[in-house]
């Protein structure tokens, strides 16, 4: 008889603490700092930071082009007359500056 009520206490008990455990592990892979939030989270993230890359290498891609433009081995003339009338404020004397 006390082994019959001592199992009706200890299998219930037992239960409701792997019901517990359960909770705290789901718990802890849905919202903790590796769960998947945080997965989710660092996949825009990472999503974020190709497109910003993607920018920037476009954007060297373009600066590398000028440099080039503007080395002694290539020399673009157009560019470089572009350039100068930008940087130093430089006209010809037959043309009309209108601002």
């Amino acid at each position: 008889m006390k082994r019959a009520r001592l199992a009706s206490i200890v299998t219930p008990t037992a239960y409701l603490g792997l019901i517990a455990l359960i909770i705290v592990f789901a718990h802890s892979a849905l919202q903790s700092d590796n769960g998947l939030a945080a997965f989710r989270e660092a996949g825009s993230e990472e999503r974020r930071l190709k497109a910003e890359l993607d920018v920037l290498v476009a954007r060297r891609e373009q600066m590398a082009n000028k440099v080039k433009r503007l080395s002694d081995a290539y020399l673009d003339l157009d560019l470089l007359d572009e350039r100068a009338r930008a940087v130093l404020g430089l006209a010809r004397t037959d043309e009309m500056i209108v601002r």
